[in-house]
């Protein structure tokens, strides 16, 4: 491997840690929800933020955004919300005798979704199907969203009373499910700081342009991976629709999904190439919301999670050609 390939790794690196550092001045103590968010953006897909309220999961989002420079538009879901709210819609103008269509806030790199399973499930298709096209199309008309498109929902899983919980389809489209979680002592105290001191996150200043998140984009999925590395992540899949406690396994989607992460996880290492733990660190959020407990194994308290942890103690490790 040449030295100046070796450069180019350690450039991938930089820029994100830069973002991980400059997100982290607002987002206290959640170092690793950070990287897991700027994971996902890096990887071309999507983000389901799921905690209880007021852990900063929109914070977070916009954050990110700031970060690197991108245009960020914020939805709150509401059961009267209506698929054009979001995609938009084509007004007739009187004066032209046209058809004009109006962007809905669906046209933006990073969409926040708040509360998604507060709106129906027709609204919600609305977005998903965007995320999975990335691009509206409105009375036969295309219109594509800019790029990087990003969407981050987030999802509270208490006070359910009038919610529409996303079906297991849909939440397949999320490349990643990440729980903020409470912030320690040290944190939380360096959250009381910060207001004090009136810290916002519209006070951060980018540190990245979108032009740069896609040539990462580009340059994390020339990260090498080997064929016993990609056969450990089939495998690994693969255990999942054999677990007792699940009644649906991950999907090919999934494979996917976690193959994409590892090579962003193995290139924030500053490396060309993908290694067994870069796939181990990233299994969960990849792969459990995209698991079905059976009610049994449910009312237990076993979760997707638990599934993950019991299939990567069953998939053998392989050795790797470091350096490869």
């Amino acid at each position: 491997m040449s030295e100046s390939h070796d450069v180019g790794w350690e450039n991938f690196a930089a820029a994100f840690q830069a973002v991980v550092d400059n997100v982290g001045q607002v987002i206290r103590g959640k170092t690793d929800a950070v990287s897991q968010a700027l994971t996902c953006l890096l990887s071309g897909g999507h983000l389901l933020l799921e905690d209880v309220p007021g852990l900063g999961k929109t914070s977070l989002a916009r954050a990110l955004a700031a970060s690197v420079q991108a245009s960020c538009h914020r939805v709150q879901f509401t059961p009267d919300l209506l698929p054009s709210d979001i995609t938009g819609v084509t007004i007739y103008q009187q004066g032209s005798g046209e058809f004009t269509f109006h962007e809905g806030p669906v046209f933006a790199h990073v969409v926040v979704a708040d509360e998604v399973n507060r709106a129906s499930p027709k609204t919600q298709a609305a977005l998903l199907e965007v995320m999975e096209e990335g691009r509206v199309t409105v009375d036969a008309v295309s219109h594509p969203v800019p790029q990087p498109f990003f969407v981050v929902a987030t999802q509270n899983p208490v006070d359910m009373d009038g919610t529409y919980p996303l079906p297991e389809a849909q939440l397949d489209r999320f490349l990643m499910r990440v729980r903020v979680g409470y912030p320690d002592r040290d944190a939380e105290l360096a959250i009381l700081r910060d207001r004090r001191a009136g810290l916002r996150v519209e006070d951060l200043q980018p540190v990245l342009t979108t032009d740069h998140i896609l040539a990462l984009v580009s340059m994390a999925a020339q990260v090498h991976v080997e064929d016993n590395v990609g056969g450990y992540v089939v495998d690994l899949v693969t255990a999942t629709r054999s677990l007792p406690g699940l009644r649906l396994g991950a999907s090919p989607r999934g494979s996917i999904a976690l193959l994409r992460a590892a090579q962003v996880q193995a290139a924030a290492a500053g490396r060309a190439f993908v290694i067994p733990e870069d796939v181990q660190r990233l299994a969960a959020p990849v792969l459990a919301h995209r698991l079905l407990v059976t009610p049994d194994a449910e009312l237990r308290g076993y979760t997707g999670e638990d599934a993950v942890a019991e299939a990567l103690t069953q998939v053998p490790v392989p050795r790797t050609l470091a350096g490869v």
